[in-house]
């Protein structure tokens, strides 16, 4: 499997909006065969979002606290700062079980 560039940059750019919150270091990615997947402690059980970048339209997914997911079309990477917000409260998530 091949990661695209644009699946690398989006990640890069979630670190970007993670950045003010956490240590970055802490946000990996995972490439799947159907999605790019960004987690947090490099663990699949605390995903961050998804980036669906296989077809010809590109989404973006968010992470529900009950882990479902919501995919947000998206027409290029810096269309992923229109969902910062809903990015960063995935981490609540997280921090309400466990320190971060």
């Amino acid at each position: 499997m091949v990661t695209s560039q644009d699946a690398i940059d989006g990640f890069y750019i979630v670190r970007a909006i993670f950045h003010e919150v956490i240590d970055v270091s802490l946000v990996v990615h995972r490439d799947n065969k159907s999605y790019f997947g960004i987690l947090l402690d490099d663990n699949n059980r605390k995903p961050l979002c998804r980036l669906h970048f296989n077809t010809l339209q590109k989404y973006i997914g968010i992470i529900a606290s009950d882990k479902s997911e919501t995919r947000y079309p998206i027409q290029g990477l810096n269309e992923i700062y229109n969902y910062a917000g809903k990015i960063k409260e995935t981490l609540s998530y997280y921090e309400q079980t466990q320190n971060v």
